[in-house]
């Protein structure tokens, strides 16, 4: 649990109210509205407080994932240029055997076959996909059927 960056109304205003009676034990003569004011003010106060927490990290950790991110973004970019210079190295290679527009269009029909493969398994792995997400629906209608037997 986080440390409060402000100080706790509960513990200043029992401070402040409580007395010693004449048996030694401590008594507060706040009334239990009060009390139970004061209560609900702490629990809004660390609410609040572990709200603010939250943001924090999430930002933080929102930061380090779209540097990642960016990092992905320029090996990829960099990949590209890996390939593509690859395949150039291989026209020029299949050049010495053959004419260079047909070395170009065996290097491009390649390429046509891996864009082809990929596609077909891009879009069967789209098919198997289930964005009704079944298992947070059921557990939804689960909190609910908790929810109104709380209430009976």
């Amino acid at each position: 649990m986080s440390t409060p960056t402000t100080g706790s109304t509960a513990t200043t205003t029992a401070s402040t109210t409580s007395t010693t009676s004449t048996n030694g034990s401590p008594s507060d003569e706040r009334s239990l509205g009060q009390i139970v004011s004061d209560v609900s003010s702490d629990l809004s106060t660390l609410f609040r407080q572990e709200l603010e927490l939250a943001k924090t990290e999430l930002k933080q950790e929102i930061s380090k994932a779209g540097k990642g991110a960016g990092m992905l973004g320029g090996a990829g970019f960099a990949g590209y240029f890996v390939l593509l210079f690859l395949s150039f190295a291989l026209m020029l290679l299949l050049d010495r055997w053959m004419a260079a527009s047909l070395a170009a269009l065996i290097v491009a029909v390649l390429w046509g076959i891996a864009a082809a493969v990929l596609a077909s398994i891009g879009r069967k792995k789209l098919k198997e996909a289930n964005p009704q997400l079944p298992k947070t629906q059921q557990t939804l209608k689960e909190d609910a059927q908790w929810a109104k037997a709380q209430k009976s």
